[in-house]
């Protein structure tokens, strides 16, 4: 998947995150601001890195601004984010079994 503009999904409300992403030369570069950031900074950033590489987006800068969301809605809102930025409907909403 090939980011070609920028886009976001999400709010700043508690318990949620707004991921933000926009297109980039190379790489996936993360800036993340959260209010549990000691506690669980690295596991923010990598849902949203294994999200996105699960999507086949190699080229991103995502900002995100995390309110203490859960792993799961971490992964809505990239997967939304990118899909958006990729101008995508081509949603393979599934669940692992």
């Amino acid at each position: 998947m090939k980011i070609i503009k920028a886009a976001q999904a999400g709010t700043v409300e508690s318990s949620d995150i707004i991921v933000k992403i926009e297109p980039a030369e190379a790489g996936v570069e993360v800036v993340l601001s959260s209010s549990v950031m000691q506690q669980y900074g690295k596991q923010i950033e990598k849902v949203i890195r294994e999200t996105l590489s699960e999507l086949g987006v190699d080229a991103a800068r995502v900002e995100a601004i995390d309110k203490g969301a859960l792993d799961c809605t971490v992964k809505a809102r990239t997967q939304a984010a990118a899909y958006r930025a990729a101008e995508s409907t081509d949603y393979e909403w599934r669940t692992k079994a």
